[in-house]
């Protein structure tokens, strides 16, 4: 199954993640398929970016998004 997740960046207690389309056997850091956007939760003025676009195509194709995915693209599509 094809999943969107984040993926954990950054330095200890500085963490960074990338929203990415992943095999959900891969490890959380590891082998994904594309990157769709990133998330920055210490960043205040531009915390979310997302490609709203290629995240629709993924879950019309079947990806399912995690619950903290989930919620942090109903917050880029407002």
């Amino acid at each position: 199954m094809v999943k969107i997740r984040l993926r954990r960046m950054g330095a200890k207690k500085a963490p960074y993640y990338r929203i990415v389309v992943a095999d959900s056997r891969s490890p959380r850091d590891g082998r994904f398929i594309e990157e769709i956007g990133t998330y920055d939760p210490l960043n205040e003025t531009a915390p979310l970016r997302v490609d709203t676009e290629r995240a629709k195509y993924w879950i019309a194709n079947g990806a399912q998004p995690t619950d903290t995915v989930r919620g942090l693209l109903k917050k880029a599509e407002a």
